[in-house]
This record gives C-alpha cells, structure tokens and sequence, in this order.
C-alpha cells in the first residue's frame, strides 16, 4: 500500500518540469510512547495554560502569540498577522544549482524525505532527472515553501529514486568555535600516533543500521512486558569502570586486542570455508 504524501508538487529544472511527492523517510511512530497519568485514579492528566501572574486558567480563545522585547515586555502578534507573513506557496520546487553530492557538510542536513513522481504521467520526466542527477554525481538545490517554511532542499539519488534533504540555514547552524577553542593544540607523534592509526586500519569496515539496535527501546520493551506479566523488575548491572591507566598502555591493550580477535575470526572463516576432507573409500575384500 503507497504511503500518505507529506506534500505534492511540482519539481522544475529550466523548463523540465515534473509532478513528485514527498513521503516520510525517517519517522518515530515505533518508539515506545507514555502517557502521564494521576497516581492517585491511573487516569490520564490533560495539560492547560495558566496564567503566570493570576494563577487563572486562560482558554484557548484568549491566548495569543507574543515576541518578548524586554522583561515582561510583549508585542502581541495576532494568528492573521503571521499567515500573512508566511510566504505563499507555489506548490513549486524550483531548482537554482547543482553541487557535487559532498560539496555540502552534513551538519546543514535537517530531515530526508523520499521523493517520487506523483502520478504516472510524471515518471518519464522523473527517470530523465534521475539519470541526469546519476549520471553527472551531483544533488540539486531547490527551494519552495514546505509545510508553512520557505525551505532550501537538497535533491540526490538514491537507488531508482530520490531523496529530498531539508536544509539548516546558516543562521541555525551554531559556529564550531564557541565548542572547540579551549581544545589545546598538541603535538602528537612516533608510537601513539602508529598504534592509533593500526588499531583504525584494523577496525575499518562499512555502516550497516541493522547492526545497531536501540538498547534504550528495547529496555523500555523489556521493562512493561515485565510489568505486565507482574514480574519482578531486575536493575540491570553498572559496568565496572575500568583501572586508570597511562594513554600509551591503552593504545597497546588495544591494538593487542584489535589483533587478537583479526586473527581469532580469520581463523574461524578459514576452518569455515575450508573443505571437508572426502574419506577414502575401503576396499572389499576378494571373496
């Protein structure tokens, strides 16, 4: 069954034009969701606004945005004023440039989405976009309103389709500086530096998500079966932190370590694939 669309419109490219959609790509639905509850009556709390100087319930209908300016200080915007200065929506996403698929770093990525022809009548010019994206390597920048943001959006393929990233602008994106300027400059070289890049080089290996499990959902998981089944609940055990031990000794544990499980599973594969010996038949004896 085809996905609901987040969006539908249509993707220009010079005067190439195309009708897509968009469709969830990442989503939370799945994670464990609670709800908060009375103790007391198990039954569900609903949350209201109340008014900070009067302590007074305040309704949704006398409630109303406000941009602070100063201490207790408020320009009253009201719900008119800001859908109209929201940009309007052209239901276009129109493409200003191409850039390599690495030319932009990944901290401006926000949320992917799958894009794919709307209709059947889209796919021919869906496939001649496609191809040219492939083809050349390279992602297309757009942009267009999305769900009530002007939004810039990065265009790439993936597969026989594409993804459509919204961007960060740069006024989001907080600058490194604040986080790293009271990291020293060190020089680092000789063993330290040859055993890390060993224990690297014998590490490498290639990202797959299904071999990273969400130990915290699965926990929660663990914790209501438990609960339900009325049994009784274990802590799981802390780990034992570890003796305190001079950087160069760790770098030899651990390239040692790195080491000795290489060889340990290059053994195992090689008995593995190894075959298996064919036993000699006997002879019969001469009746």
């Amino acid at each position: 069954m085809t996905p609901r669309a987040n969006w539908k419109g249509l993707l220009k490219i010079a005067e190439v034009t195309c009708q897509v959609a968009l469709y969830t790509a990442v989503s939370t639905s799945e994670r464990i969701a609670f709800h908060t509850l009375n103790r007391a009556t198990g039954h569900r709390v609903q949350r209201r606004f109340i008014d900070s100087e009067t302590g007074s319930p305040v309704e949704k209908a006398d409630q109303v945005k406000g941009y602070e300016t100063g201490s207790r200080d408020y320009v009253i915007l009201e719900p008119e004023e800001i859908a109209e200065a929201i940009p309007e929506t052209d239901k276009i996403l129109s493409v200003s440039a191409f850039i390599r698929c690495d030319d932009i770093d990944d901290i401006y990525f926000d949320k992917p989405y799958y894009l794919a022809p709307a209709d059947p009548h889209s796919e021919e010019s869906y496939a001649v976009i496609h191809e040219g994206l492939r083809t050349k390597n390279v992602a297309a920048l757009a942009q267009t309103v999305l769900f009530r943001r002007l939004r810039t959006v990065l265009i790439r393929v993936q597969g026989r389709g594409m993804i459509a990233t919204t961007l960060n602008f740069d006024y989001e994106v907080l600058p490194a500086g604040k986080a790293f300027e009271d990291i020293p400059t060190l020089k680092v070289e000789g063993e330290m530096v040859e055993l890390a890049e060993h224990i690297i080089q014998k590490k490498i290996g290639h990202f797959n998500p299904a071999e990273f499990d969400d130990r915290y959902e699965a926990g929660l998981a663990e914790l209501v079966k438990a609960k339900l089944e009325g049994k009784e609940i274990q802590a799981p055990r802390k780990p034992q932190r570890g003796k305190v031990i001079d950087l160069m000794t760790a770098l030899r544990d651990s390239a040692a370590l790195v080491a000795k499980k290489a060889a340990s599973s290059s053994s195992g594969k090689s008995k593995a694939t190894a075959p298996k010996e064919k036993a000699t038949p006997r002879r019969r004896k001469a009746s």
